[in-house]
């Protein structure tokens, strides 16, 4: 009670310190623009060059330490922080008065000339100090930060301004997306943007959300994915076409998943599946290197390896080697339960063979996939979209990147044979009807678009958050997402 009645008190001194600025014709919410000069990296970067040259700073003052007729601050910006050297006989004894009464979260601007402290510092010797926003709240205490992972989640702000490790992460993400697009616009392709809500939410495996549009007087859904759009823009003729948006599924929330999240497809028309390993080994390594300037990438307890080439291997191949299952053995979809039972994996009665042998898959292989790897060759029963294997059209020419454990990306060749995709769509009808609330529904403008003729393409996607979890060793989905979802709070 008296921590609460003291932090009330603090709350109540920094108000009457604003209404006393205002009352006094001072008010800092009037001040619309302040020309910032330099960023604090800059001027340390820079010292030489800038010794003895007038800068201007702007940031929020996380520390002042006031000495009589002197005082010295601490200003946090974008890019660090910097000390400044606030002396009375510099600023004036007006300005220094009201300088001593600023609070620890008020944002302030500093012009003064760049200097070493005896003790070696690079800082401002300031010629003027002015008050851009007063603080009214307190941050959170200096020694302990702000650790509480809610709190941190729910006050991304405050998470920004008490540590800047996670400034760093989102730093990485922009330049991440960055390197992404520079990547696919110097090959050639075109980014382009497509409906999120829709009346069909199809491409992917996944209960989508659901909304009323009130001017139709429609229900729609929020998109799962970007798929069948930029599929419809390659029979267009846009050859090459990428988009990087926010997708929609109704799942729940871990370590790895965020019922919204962005992700990454392109479609590349006259090449397949293989065409798209390449791309995006490729891809991956630049990213790698743009970002962290290394190949080699730390995670955890490993370190990631994107300079060797990545591992291919079938899915049949991978689980035969951990476990005693030569899948190509396993005749029919009875003898898959038995080797499912077998193996104390779960499965469900619309489960079959293709269904079994991924529950398998996923159950016995994924954690031990540490360093990239495509895992190629999926069974047509999980795989909707994709072309059949010539040479056995049991199986598709799909892969999925796997890397840390993790599913990271999903390609295929795709499927542009309309009557073979229209009987692919009635099978995941007759899913949907059995109870599978995340199969497709049947997209006629989709069908219409095939018939039109969509030439050999190949496509990938992959989910952006997870990736940035990767390049910038964050445990988990809500550490690269600046808004996570979350249970709301009643005030």
């Amino acid at each position: 009670m008296a921590q609460e009645q003291n932090l009330n008190e603090i709350l109540r001194v920094r108000r009457d310190k604003l209404a006393a600025l205002q009352d006094a014709g001072k008010d800092p919410f009037v001040i619309t623009r302040y020309d910032v000069t330099h960023h604090s990296a800059e001027i340390k970067e820079n010292y030489d060059a800038l010794e003895g040259e007038t800068v201007c700073v702007a940031g929020r003052m996380m520390f002042k330490r006031v000495m009589g007729k002197a005082s010295f601050c601490n200003i946090q910006d974008l890019k660090g922080n910097i000390q400044a050297y606030v002396a009375r006989d510099s600023v004036g004894e007006e300005p220094y008065a009201g300088f001593k009464k600023f609070d620890v979260g008020d944002i302030i601007g500093i012009r003064g000339e760049v200097f070493r402290t005896k003790t070696g510092e690079i800082s401002i010797h300031a010629a003027e100090v002015t008050l851009l926003s007063k603080s009214l709240q307190v941050l959170p205490e200096k020694y302990h930060g702000l650790t509480d992972t809610d709190t941190r989640y729910r006050q991304r702000y405050t998470d920004l301004i008490m540590n800047a490790e996670v400034k760093e992460t989102f730093v990485k993400r922009s330049q991440i997306i960055a390197a992404i697009r520079r990547f696919l616009d110097d090959r050639g392709f075109m980014e382009v943007e497509t409906p999120m809500l829709v009346q069909n939410a199809g491409g992917a495996a996944a209960r989508p959300f659901e909304t009323h549009f009130n001017a139709l007087d429609e229900d729609l859904k929020l998109r799962i994915s970007l798929e069948l759009y930029l599929k419809r823009l390659i029979v267009g003729g846009l050859e090459r076409v990428y988009e990087i948006g926010r997708v929609f599924r109704n799942e729940g929330l871990d370590t790895r998943h965020n019922p919204e999240f962005t992700l990454m497809e392109l479609y590349q028309a006259y090449t397949d599946y293989h065409g798209m390993m390449d791309l995006t080994e490729a891809m991956y390594r630049h990213v790698a290197q743009t970002v962290n300037g290394s190949l080699q990438v730390k995670y955890g307890e490993h370190v990631i390896d994107f300079e060797q080439p990545f591992r291919r291997i079938t899915m049949v191949d991978a689980v035969k080697l951990h476990t005693d299952v030569d899948w190509k053995e396993v005749a029919d979809t009875m003898e898959a339960r038995a080797v499912a039972d077998r193996l104390h994996v779960e499965y469900e009665d619309r489960h079959q063979k293709g269904d079994i042998l991924a529950l398998i898959f996923e159950e016995y292989v994924e954690q031990h996939l540490i360093q990239p790897t495509f895992v190629m060759d999926h069974p047509i029963e999980i795989s909707p979209l994709t072309k059949k294997k010539p040479d056995d059209p049991a199986y598709v020419e799909r892969f999925e990147l796997f890397i840390n454990g993790w599913e990271m990306a999903n390609a295929y060749s795709e499927l542009n044979d309309p009557i073979d995709q229209r009987e692919r769509f009635m099978a995941q009808e007759a899913l949907l009807a059995q109870g599978d609330e995340e199969a497709n529904t049947t997209d006629e403008d989709f069908l219409n678009a095939l018939e039109i003729g969509m030439p050999p393409t190949g496509g990938i996607g992959y989910g952006i958050d997870r990736l940035v979890m990767i390049m910038t060793d964050s445990p988990a989905i809500r550490d690269v997402l600046l808004f996570p979802t979350m249970k709301s709070q009643k005030e």
